[in-house]
């Protein structure tokens, strides 16, 4: 039984981060929409899909305890700022040829996450840890030294999750809860915004056609499929395996990026992309060594 469900959860596991791998080419197809208009979309169909979804798995009663707990609200205010941020960050990349950048981004979190740790949990780094944040680190300095340019969207990408996932450690809420909350704090803000600008082509969805409707609504799916997914995989199987496939996302990011839409990949990208994944080799080399100790000693 234990292992039918490790086996679902790595089947979730995959498909999550597959699904937000290929993510891009959904926002691919809003190309001429812009960033701020595709992030209010993404709020306002959210928080309806979570809603229904919600009407038939449940969620609500924990919801209810939530509202009487203002500090737990007050955090989930700021994820809710701190998950837009990253949205609109990541749609602008895809639309504007940045795809390895966000890329680069999410490879970079997981060691920008070891950091947090050590910073804000008190958390020890191994010795292989910190040679794997060192090696991460002397890539961007390299950039900025050699190249004059630091990988802003990427280590924006990394930043702003990162203190998302830091956060979201404080509230005790399962992800499509809290998932709705974060988007009916953000939802005001997302409606004035399609609102004041319904005379551009696409935010009037009475004047748009059906196919650029449909594409808009889907961003609630493409949303929220993946969290759910996540979270289904979560509860399955350690988080330390969860870990092993967290590069699944970039990784197909970064195959799109060059070989469907032709992003350069010059020696300036080469070398910040060599120093993470080598960085990243080390970094799953101590997981993975650490899991193998954690299961001698059991």
């Amino acid at each position: 039984m234990q292992d039918l469900e490790t086996r679902k959860g790595i089947i979730l596991a995959i498909c999550a981060y597959s699904l937000w791998g290929v993510a891009p080419l959904y926002f691919k197809l809003l190309a001429d929409v812009s960033a701020f208009e595709i992030l209010a979309h993404r709020v306002v169909w959210s928080f309806i899909f979570i809603i229904i979804l919600m009407q038939f798995i449940g969620g609500f009663s924990r919801l209810a305890i939530l509202l009487k707990q203002p500090k737990q609200l007050l955090v989930l205010a700021l994820t809710s700022v701190l998950i837009a941020l990253n949205w609109l960050i990541f749609i602008w990349a895809i639309n504007n040829d940045h795809m390895l950048d966000a890329s680069l981004g999410y490879f970079i979190n997981p060691l920008f996450n070891v950091l947090l740790g050590m910073i804000f949990l008190s958390e020890r780094l191994r010795k292989l840890q910190w040679f794997a944040v060192t090696l991460a680190a002397i890539g961007v300095i390299i950039q900025l030294i050699s190249f004059g340019s630091i990988p802003l969207v990427s280590l924006a990408l990394a930043a702003s999750f990162g203190f998302y996932g830091l956060l979201r450690k404080k509230v005790n809420i399962d992800a499509k809860a809290g998932l709705l909350v974060e988007t009916a704090i953000l939802l005001p803000v997302a409606l004035g915004y399609l609102a004041l600008t319904l005379d551009t082509a696409s935010a009037n969805m009475f004047t748009n056609d059906i196919e650029m409707n449909l594409t808009l609504v889907a961003a609630g799916i493409v949303t929220t499929i993946p969290l759910l997914c996540f979270a289904g995989a979560a509860m399955r199987i350690p988080l330390s395996m969860l870990g092993f496939f967290q590069y699944i996302g970039p990784s197909i990011m970064f195959i799109l990026a060059i070989y469907l839409f032709n992003e350069p990949f010059d020696i300036e990208k080469g070398v910040t992309f060599g120093f993470i994944w080598s960085a990243l080799v080390v970094f799953t080399a101590d997981m993975a060594l650490q899991r193998r100790r954690r299961l001698k000693s059991a």
